[in-house]
């Protein structure tokens, strides 16, 4: 079975106040060597820590290592008086981010200058295994064309600098402002992405092409593609569930998209930053716009062979069923704003990197 990666960052919040706070090597540090599986580091920021699980075949393998690894993090941020919140951006910000030391940070820093001040985003990233290289571009250009429906599914950072943005993923809003981000181009072939990438880097608008803020790209260190486009999830079954249905569509070689326009495609996606599954995007399948959520069945039928192949088929479905019901983290983090105030919604965050039974 094909094998697939996930990589989840959290974000260090008071727990008072939901601002971020630079504790990532205070963190890192008191967990020790207690991973048991996948593995824990600290990303751009010094207030955002990332779990990455190990190379996994099934969804409850996933499920199993984002479980425990949450865990931890939320342990050891608890008992430094901070929330390892799993959401796409803070409540609000201080605007002032440490970053973590590290010359790769440095550089981007730079080139981003005045961005980093506003740049504490977090994304859920899954990685596919596709071995050969041509066959990898071509699960890149089909996930390309879902982009927007995966992110109206995972859309899960409403707030920012302390009010609703009317967004439901906000994350993806402060991302739109990088170079080479949102959806790539159509790819003929590997010779073509290299000439693409290397472009950017012959540009300076990157340093290196593991900078590379596509929504989807091919891994510079693995035999995979990667995707990039979901806001970080409130909680591992939501993480699992947006894998699982990457993971089939990368590997759905028989499908039929009919419609993969690059400013379709960048248009859909604000629409599902802005509304989430209650957006209206094209279908890749039709070309027609249509809500979301019936771009998601129509999704789910077509590759429903290729979900039963791997063992995905009802944990996907039970996960459409789920967001039909209950709606995408955006939803449920709103609900808990309104419910609770910033004590409802910290309450929220805390329980989505909880132990079971804490």
């Amino acid at each position: 079975m094909t094998c697939f990666g996930i990589e989840e960052e959290f974000l260090l919040l008071d727990e008072d106040s939901l601002v971020p706070v630079a504790l990532s090597g205070d963190v890192l540090e008191r967990i020790g060597g207690a991973v048991v599986a996948g593995r824990l580091t600290t990303e751009y920021l010094a207030s955002q820590i990332e779990a990455l699980t190990d190379p996994v075949r099934s969804g409850a393998e996933a499920a199993g290592q984002l479980t425990a690894l949450r865990a931890l993090v939320g342990a050891a941020a608890r008992a430094r008086g901070a929330i390892a919140a799993p959401t796409g951006s803070p409540y609000t910000t201080l605007r002032s981010p440490r970053l973590s030391p590290s010359a790769h940070y440095d550089d981007v820093a730079r080139r981003l200058a005045h961005l980093t001040r506003e740049h504490e985003v977090n994304g859920l990233h899954v990685h596919v295994e596709v071995v050969d290289e041509e066959d990898r571009v071509k699960a890149l250009n089909r996930l390309r064309a879902w982009l927007p429906l995966l992110l109206a599914l995972s859309s899960n950072s409403p707030f920012g600098n302390g009010i609703d943005t009317g967004f439901a993923s906000w994350r993806s809003m402060l991302i739109r402002r990088l170079p080479s981000s949102w959806c790539p181009p159509r790819f003929a072939d590997v010779d073509d992405y290299r000439t693409r990438v290397d472009q950017l880097l012959d540009l300076g608008t990157i340093g290196e092409a593991t900078s590379l803020s596509w929504a989807v790209r091919l891994s510079e260190r693995y035999p995979t593609v990667e995707a990039r486009v979901a806001d970080t999830q409130l909680t591992a079954e939501d993480a699992v569930f947006s894998a699982l249905l990457t993971r089939g569509i990368a590997l759905a070689s028989e499908q039929q998209i009919v419609a993969d326009e690059t400013d379709a495609i960048d248009a859909s996606l604000w629409m599902a930053s802005r509304a989430g599954v209650e957006a209206r995007i094209v279908d890749p399948l039709t070309g027609e716009v249509a809500p979301a959520r019936s771009v998601a069945m129509h999704l789910f039928d077509d590759i429903a062979p290729v979900l039963s192949e791997l063992g995905d088929e009802e944990t996907v479905r039970a996960g459409l069923e789920r967001i039909g019901a209950d709606g995408p983290g955006a939803t449920r983090q709103r609900a808990a704003y309104a419910n609770g105030g910033i004590a409802g919604l910290g309450a929220l965050l805390h329980d989505g990197t909880r132990a079971t039974g804490d």
